[in-house]
């Protein structure tokens, strides 16, 4: 079983930064793909970026390519998100989400992942 709690969202200006964690209660984390989603009021979740397990691989949606950043810790079991240049459309609710599978490309399907945050808010104002 795998916890994973988000922190970091909050309000911020349009053009600002934020930067999402998410830590995971789980005994060998390296072994998760690990992925980012987001859902505003009204809409489909969808992908934002995902990293492989070594964290040499990285993929992100086309939305937010050039301004967001993954990156993981393995050593203390956390996964980021830098969100730069934020746009008032980039205000949802931030989940993580962990993926056990074998794959060695990040998966941008919600499908592909197991367990998943409670979510955190990121809201932009304009």
């Amino acid at each position: 079983q795998v916890q994973l709690v988000e922190s970091g969202g909050g309000l911020v200006q349009a053009g600002g930064s934020l930067r999402l964690s998410c830590a995971a209660s789980v005994r060998t984390f390296s072994v998760y793909v690990m992925g980012w989603f987001r859902q505003a009021p009204g809409k489909e979740r969808e992908f934002v970026a995902a990293i492989s397990r070594s964290g040499g691989t990285t993929r992100y949606a086309d939305s937010v390519k050039g301004r967001f950043t993954v990156s993981r810790d393995n050593a203390k079991n956390t996964v980021s998100l830098q969100m730069n240049s934020l746009k008032p459309e980039d205000a949802a609710v931030y989940y993580c989400a962990a993926d056990r599978s074998i794959r060695t490309y990040p998966s941008g399907g919600s499908m592909a992942y197991e367990y998943w945050g409670q979510g955190t808010q990121v809201t932009v104002s304009s």
